[in-house]
């Protein structure tokens, strides 16, 4: 029996232990959030950029290679699957092409998040045409824009580089690369080891977690070398189908099942939050379903209705490895600017076991409360241990910035979930002497640090606000000394 099988069975026998004792967690809880509108997927094709939106000396269109059109079956990119894309002995070089005057667009207004047209160049192949953008949140463009709010992105570019996404489907819908039909390259701009998302989503992995699969990328503008970026899967229903028995089913980003009053999330944020299923007569009926009955029940039945609706082996396995690679910015934050609510997370329902699974994502503060040094490291700290609850599940400012947060153990879901005390510790044990243990981790980041880092390098020597080699590698140390010296305290 795997590791994830014994503990499961564990998991299942303190559960039933602890509803049979009628032990009642004690905790409630805050959650919800709606789900942030969508970006936008307006393309800008060629013709509608004049060419005197950028100056005379620039405004000449760059020649974007044409798209080569073989016999199919030489098609690299179309019989090829995800597999060779995240393949982890492999550093890929993405070239991408635009006329010079809609990359002027795209730098004068990073945050609007719209396409415009362009193509790919990746292994002698150019697929065209594609769909290309800035894309990120408050953190991917912080510093980044010389607009007059860093919370509120607005401007022009003024970063050295910024996160992309690559819509290869935008002109056809079944337009695939590699198995994917949209590439994200994250800057990482916000992470000097330039690890954050690929040793993270490495260890959830390691540990059973659904999670994307991250690996480094070489990115080219217009024959320009544009830096090292964070090649990450996306979580959508290509993801859920190679994940679950059933792939099927909804996919909601960043909404809560509660709110922080206890209070299910309505259907309609849920709805509102889907990313599969949204044009097909949208329901929530599992989620909500889950949620009612949760929320009816009496404290000491709270964990048997969670075991029903959530695989706890699972869960638990995701609070330790978010709570040991101390992603702040996560599920168990419970930021209240204004509302309170977490982010950075997917919801997948499948429609055949009625199981609800929670899905990682955006690690790219993670590991930084760990070594006190991220650039945002004061903004993002969650102040309690796992299970902690801080003035009596009501705000409190924390941090650096002081913002309000409040304690994910008060959540209906979380709350009870925390006084599994033994099958938490047993989790950690695994983690830390697998995955986690000094000689994977540097096994890992000296494998990965060795293949990027003679284009760390050259970045660095073609742009003066790059950070050397020197200043990567001693990031680097410094977060894996930060983590051989959590291992001990790993239920944060």
């Amino acid at each position: 029996m795997s590791g994830q099988g014994r503990r499961r069975g564990a998991v299942a026998l303190m559960v039933a232990a602890v509803v049979a004792a009628g032990c009642a967690s004690g905790s409630s809880a805050p959650a919800a959030g709606t789900a942030s509108p969508g970006v936008s997927d307006t393309v800008v094709p060629n013709d509608t950029v004049p060419n005197d939106t950028v100056p005379n000396d620039t405004a000449a269109a760059f020649e974007a290679p044409s798209a080569t059109d073989p016999p199919e079956p030489e098609r690299r990119y179309l019989s090829g699957d995800s597999e060779y894309l995240f393949d982890q002995d492999t550093l890929h070089t993405f070239e991408i092409n635009v006329s010079e005057a809609l990359l002027a667009t795209l730098n004068e207004d990073p945050a609007a998040e719209e396409y415009v047209e362009g193509s790919l160049t990746f292994e002698g192949e150019t697929i065209a045409p594609i769909g290309v953008r800035y894309k990120g949140s408050v953190g991917a463009f912080v510093g980044c824009t010389d607009g007059p709010n860093p919370l509120v992105p607005s401007g022009a570019k003024t970063c050295d580089k910024l996160s992309l996404k690559l819509k290869i489907n935008w002109d056809d819908p079944n337009g695939e690369f590699y198995g994917v039909r949209k590439v994200l390259l994250h800057s990482q701009n916000l992470d000097p080891t330039l690890m954050h998302e690929r040793l993270g989503y490495w260890l959830f992995r390691e540990m059973g977690v659904p999670a994307p699969r991250s690996t480094h990328a070489r990115v080219m503008i217009n024959g320009e070398f544009a830096g090292v970026f964070a090649l990450t899967e996306e979580i959508d229903g290509r993801f859920t189908r190679e994940h679950f028995e059933d792939g099927a089913g909804n996919l909601y980003k960043e909404v809560w099942p509660f709110d922080a009053n206890h209070a299910p999330a309505t259907s309609q944020a849920l709805i509102d939050s889907l990313q599969t299923n949204e044009n097909d007569d949208p329901n929530a009926d599992i989620m909500t379903a889950f949620t009612a009955e949760l929320a009816a029940a009496a404290p000491e039945a709270a964990l048997e209705v969670i075991a029903k609706w959530i695989d706890i082996d699972n869960l638990l396995t995701t609070f330790v490895v978010d709570r040991a690679i101390r992603n702040d910015d996560g599920p168990l934050h419970w930021y209240c600017i204004p509302e309170c609510n977490p982010h950075n997370f997917y919801w997948y329902e499948d429609p055949s076991s009625r199981q609800l699974t929670l899905i990682p994502w955006d690690l790219d503060n993670a590991f930084d409360s760990l070594t006190g040094t991220g650039l945002i490291a004061g903004f993002i700290e969650i102040a309690d241990e796992l299970g902690e609850i801080t003035n009596d599940c009501q705000p409190f400012p924390f941090g650096s910035f002081g913002l309000l947060q409040i304690s994910a153990a008060c959540d209906p879901l979380v709350g009870p979930l925390t006084t599994l005390d033994e099958a938490l510790d047993g989790i950690r044990a695994e983690l830390v002497a697998g995955p986690l243990s000094d000689d994977r981790v540097a096994q890992q980041l000296e494998r990965w640090s060795a293949q990027i880092e003679s284009s760390v390098a050259e970045f660095a020597d073609a742009h003066p606000s790059a950070q050397s080699v020197e200043t990567w590698r001693a990031a680097l140390a410094a977060m894996q000394r930060a983590l051989s010296d959590s291992l001990a305290g790993t239920g944060r």
